[in-house]
């Protein structure tokens, strides 16, 4: 590589995407039809790297009014100092939750852009300690039928040979223990004795409940026991963990470190979640404070942002392959990774970064408006073709939708979650692994679909789309028809003029 002064970080391009599930989904304790990602590339010259989180759309006003500033002029190899500037930009402005998720975008992207531009992949950037990294497929949603959920299961457990299986439970809050006993039943006769099965309650049991149905885990060979209460209540979790031989997991609404050491001593596997816990920079630090407790780490969704890390991770337990963001991912991205036998291999073509390519017809199929600072003075509105690289086809426009759409924008006849009603006398709220939950939690995050690295600049300003697409056919098709390219939006630090 060649001396001279660094790359520095010349402009943050956020994107707000939207994509239908292909079918309803529910777990414990809401039901979905949508999943968001915000997308943010970070620009060095005619290199870019990408970053996505799985959450709220106003994250995207998170990132062009708070962290673009702390990010633009500084070295694109300074990924820590970066990252630790977002965190005190943040401190009164929900560094957990929104601000959380707004970071982590941001944190990832740069990390693929530092990779892009040295050339390596970014498993090699921090170092292997293996060359597999282990998967769990991953969804199993309790509004499945017995059909669905046979297909989906032998889909993972036959056609891709992962050893590892989990469906949710905790029907209704919790309510229906006899229709959660019988998908175990149905999941363990699907997929037979020699795959791991594993359960996620989604927080829906009270500690008892979930110690009562954990008595018949051994019947059905239960492995792994995902929140079996709410992970706000570690008392209940160390209640559940003492009494049943699964292994006890949480940890995947972590937003800082001390909650993970918390949270260390009452779990046997402690989770985290890259697009909301700080980036890769906070999540390879929870691995440490996991290791230094004894525990293994498991990377919860978002499987094609965390392969790379996870590579680096001597305390791997495993990545879970998310039904929705798998299918997100596969149709977004073209360079997506390959689980056949139950493993990933990062890097193993030599693509620099993540080794993703956003393609640009999803993105216009897809996209809507940006949030930012109506003044342009941290958000510049930039027509298509004005990004640094090639500007990416669009579809025809209508130019009566060609305003800027603030992300919170409700759209007419879009059900985005329904949470489901806590029966009385309930458990608190717990966390969903989906966005939006009932009122009163922090801010979760949504199982479904997530992007890669270093592509060419997004399409640029299109109209954002009126309304919500079809289900795509499967996992890559696109779906029929479909919205006009979104607006994309640039946000550049002070002093920076917009480059029209």
């Amino acid at each position: 590589m060649a001396h001279g002064p660094a790359p520095v970080v010349e402009a943050l391009h956020v994107r707000v995407l939207d994509f239908p599930t292909d079918a309803p989904e529910a777990d414990g304790t809401a039901s979905w039809d949508s999943t968001t990602m915000v997308l943010v590339e970070a620009a060095a010259g005619d290199h870019h790297g990408l970053g996505w989180t799985y959450g709220a759309a106003a994250a995207a006003g998170v990132v062009t009014e708070l962290l673009a500033e702390q990010v633009t002029g500084r070295s694109a190899f300074d990924v820590p100092a970066a990252n630790e500037a977002m965190h005190r930009a943040l401190r009164n402005a929900a560094r957990p939750g929104i601000g959380g998720y707004a970071l982590s975008a941001v944190d990832i992207a740069l990390w693929d852009l530092k990779a892009r531009l040295l050339g390596v992949p970014l498993a090699d950037l921090f170092g292997r300690a293996r060359t597999g990294v282990p998967v769990y497929g991953s969804g199993g949603f309790t509004c499945y039928d017995e059909g669905q959920l046979e297909r989906q299961l032998r889909g993972w457990a036959v056609d891709e040979g992962i050893a590892r299986v989990k469906i949710k439970i905790g029907e209704a809050w919790g309510s229906r223990e006899d229709r959660d006993l019988a998908r175990i039943r149905q999941a363990r006769e699907t997929v037979g004795p020699g795959t791991e099965l594993y359960v996620d309650a989604n927080g829906a049991y009270t500690a008892k409940q979930a110690i009562r149905v954990a008595e018949r885990f051994r019947e059905f060979g239960v492995r792994w026991y995902e929140e079996p209460v709410s992970s706000d209540d570690l008392p209940g979790l160390a209640r559940v963990r003492a009494a049943t031989g699964a292994d006890v997991a949480a940890g995947e609404y972590g937003f800082t470190l001390p909650y993970f050491a918390a949270m260390a001593p009452v779990v046997d596997c402690l989770q985290a979640d890259a697009t909301r816990c700080g980036g890769l920079t906070v999540w390879l630090r929870a691995g440490a404070l996991a290791q230094a407790h004894g525990l293994e780490l498991s990377a919860h969704c978002a499987p094609h942002v965390h392969a790379h890390a996870a590579a680096a991770l001597p305390n791997l337990r495993h990545v879970e392959w998310f039904h929705d963001h798998v299918r997100v991912e596969r149709l977004l991205f073209d360079g997506v990774l390959d689980p056949a036998g139950g493993e990933l291999r990062p890097g193993a073509d030599g693509t620099p970064g993540l080794g993703l390519t956003a393609r640009p017809e999803i993105l216009a199929r897809y996209g809507r408006g940006a949030g930012g600072d109506a003044s342009g003075r941290a958000t510049t509105r930039r027509p298509a073709g004005t990004e640094a690289g090639p500007a990416a086809p669009t579809e025809p426009q209508d130019p009566g939708a060609s305003h800027l759409v603030h992300p919170n924008a409700p759209r007419a006849g879009f059900r985005r979650y329904a949470p489901l009603p806590a029966p009385p006398g309930g458990n608190p709220a717990p966390h969903s692994d989906n966005p939006r939950p009932p009122a009163g939690n922090p801010p979760p995050h949504s199982d479904n679909p997530p992007p890669p690295t270093g592509n060419p600049a997004l399409p640029g300003d299109n109209p954002a789309p009126p309304g919500r697409n079809p289900a795509p056919p499967g996992d890559n098709p696109a779906p029929p028809g479909g919205n006009p390219a979104s607006p994309a939006f640039e946000a550049r630090g002070p002093g920076r003029s917009p480059d029209l």
